[in-house]
């Protein structure tokens, strides 16, 4: 697997994209999102993409002046603090 040493300092988490559907449905938006990402760079002269999993991929991108690294994941969102609770069914 291609991952490069990163400083502690360096690493950061984001969402790129939040999404709702299948599972197929969600994979292919990761695919798209791969495909497409490219940060801020003015200019992306190469591009490369590592699939780890079929919900992980390792985009490798070439700037104009270094290259950078990126880590896309397929989360699934399990609990939210800030959720209203679902009634109950009566029975």
């Amino acid at each position: 697997m291609p991952v490069e040493g990163v400083g502690e300092l360096d690493r950061a988490a984001r969402t790129v994209a939040e999404f709702e559907g299948s599972v197929e449905e969600a994979e292919a938006a990761l695919r798209y999102a791969v495909n497409t990402y490219e940060d801020s760079l003015w200019k992306v002269r190469r591009r490369e993409i590592f699939a780890c999993s079929s919900r992980s991929y390792f985009l490798r991108i070439q700037g104009r002046l270094a290259k950078y690294g990126f880590l896309f994941q397929l989360a699934e969102l399990v609990h939210d603090s800030d959720a209203k609770p679902m009634p109950q069914p009566l029975g």
